[in-house]
């Protein structure tokens, strides 16, 4: 019971009161520096402050790398699914650990905010998302990872904490574009900071 609340004290500690726009941007609206673009690119653009996700006609997907690699660390966006059935979200160090954006394949419903963990599949269920979530309109996520504990907030609700024996120490992030399926996502306002493992202990 404890564990949401030590995770938001560890944050307000390491960062203070800082809002989004205070954070680094690693995605600066114009192109893709500071990430790892997959040859022969065709699925990832950026115009006028939006990263644009858009499939290939085989439907191959994609993945967008960090370049650099983060520990412990708080990420916030601003997200917008094209269609209910788009299948996106932000891998955690590792493309075996994310958190769902859109629609999961293998449950055929909605999971935004849900850990997705390679060999669990989803073991915790985002809360109140339904309510939350705005289609076809902008949303604002926060991840933040300290260790194992991975906590998710939502247009400003808390809706998902869970501890991920299989978390990595430290990876890159990534944003997922599923295969098989034809989808557009986009992502604007993308910051990340590196929290001190130090404070978060």
């Amino acid at each position: 019971m404890l564990r949401p609340i030590l995770t938001t004290l560890v944050v307000l500690f390491v960062i203070g009161p800082a809002s989004a726009s205070e954070l680094p941007h690693v995605f600066n609206g114009r192109d893709l520096s500071g990430w790892v673009v997959p040859e022969n690119n065709v699925w990832w653009s950026a115009r006028s402050g939006i990263l644009r996700l858009e499939s290939d006609p085989e439907q191959t997907g994609s993945t967008l790398w960090t370049r650099k690699e983060y520990g412990n660390f708080i990420m916030e966006f601003d997200f917008r699914l094209g269609a209910p059935t788009d299948d996106t979200g932000i891998y955690l160090r590792h493309q075996r650990e994310q958190i769902q954006i859109g629609m999961s394949g293998s449950l055929r419903r909605d999971m935004t905010g849900s850990p997705y963990i390679g060999g669990k599949g989803y073991p915790v269920e985002a809360r109140g998302v339904k309510e939350l979530l705005r289609p076809a309109d902008w949303n604002h996520m926060t991840i933040v990872v300290i260790g194992k504990s991975y906590s998710v907030w939502l247009n400003g609700e808390h809706v998902v904490n869970y501890r991920s024996d299989s978390a990595p120490e430290k990876g890159p992030i990534g944003i997922q574009l599923h295969g098989n399926r034809e989808m557009i996502s986009e992502y604007k306002n993308i910051t990340l900071a590196e929290l001190k493992s130090s404070a978060a202990r």
